[in-house]
């Protein structure tokens, strides 16, 4: 015998830790029907600030990526590959998309960008065994030279 949820069972907090998808699904439809007072608002509302969190969280990550391989491509010229150049390429258009999805994320990348090179920098001398002292202090390439699909240096 099959038993039928109400809305409110539906889309309890409960389901939000039991089934995600279903609780995304439940939710938009109770948003397009205006069912308001059915609707999971706190998961809702954490959702939707996580989802925030998550954008600026790649940005970062695909920022100090470039950067990464910027400075072995800098430091490191007789490891030049391929792989690097692409690794630079595809993290550099994820930034960019990132930046035309959301023009409001360029500001958070102006605030970062200094802690995203000293990350960059740390992460190059592991990768490199170069000494720390090899890297500036200070980032030398400009923001608009690491968004720039043609900019390698020399």
């Amino acid at each position: 015998m099959e038993t039928s949820m109400s809305p409110v069972q539906a889309n309890s907090p409960m389901l939000y830790e039991t089934d995600y998808l279903q609780w995304i699904e439940t939710t938009v439809e109770q948003l397009q029907q205006r069912d308001y007072a059915q609707v999971d608002w706190v998961n809702l509302i954490d959702e939707i600030a996580d989802m925030g969190k998550r954008e600026r969280r790649s940005l970062k990550s695909n920022f100090i990526v470039v950067l990464l391989h910027l400075l072995k491509w800098q430091y490191q010229p007789e490891c030049r590959s391929g792989s690097w150049e692409g690794s630079i390429l595809e993290h550099r258009r994820r930034v960019n998309d990132a930046l035309a999805d959301s023009p409001s994320l360029r500001p958070y990348l102006e605030e970062i960008f200094e802690e995203c090179y000293t990350q960059a920098v740390k992460q190059a001398k592991a990768e490199t065994g170069l000494p720390m002292k090899t890297f500036p202090q200070q980032c030398p390439f400009q923001l608009t030279q690491v968004l720039a699909d043609d900019f390698l240096p020399e």
